[in-house]
């Protein structure tokens, strides 16, 4: 997917060009307004892998410490987990956090059962909590 977006970031800076090139009011505005989608791009996928370096990082830190999660999700053929076993584990997890939420290993193994459970929006928003508590910890 990665590939695919910056194929498309340079797709639509080359016709930004094109446009621009043209010398012709429209043609300019057209460009402009393209190059403005390709910096939004560029600068989205420079954020993605930003915060999924970030995540790895924290997640070695916490293999390293022993504290990554000793309870494994069994996995469907696909390789995905199963929703069914993440929401049986969820409330472990969730306790933890509420016992102390100032620690990001807490936050970051909720994000990881978020993922599991499918629910993507709260993984990365535990995620983000555990980068920030890591970052003050430090």
């Amino acid at each position: 997917m990665t590939v695919l977006l910056a194929l498309y970031i340079a797709l639509v800076g080359q016709r930004a060009v094109a446009f621009v090139q043209t010398g012709q009011p429209i043609g300019i505005g057209i460009g402009v307004a393209l190059f403005v989608v390709a910096a939004i791009g560029a600068l989205l996928l420079v954020l993605e892998f930003r915060f999924g370096l970030r995540i790895t990082r924290l997640g070695a830190r916490l293999e390293r410490e022993g504290g990554t999660p000793d309870d494994v999700v069994p996995v469907r053929p696909s390789g995905r987990p199963t929703r069914e076993a993440a929401d049986e584990r969820f409330p472990r997890y969730r306790d933890a956090v509420e016992a102390d939420p100032e620690d990001w290993r807490g936050w970051y193994r909720l994000g990881v059962v978020y993922d599991a459970a499918g629910d993507r929006k709260r993984a990365r928003a535990a995620m983000r909590t555990a980068l920030a508590k890591a970052r003050a910890t430090r």
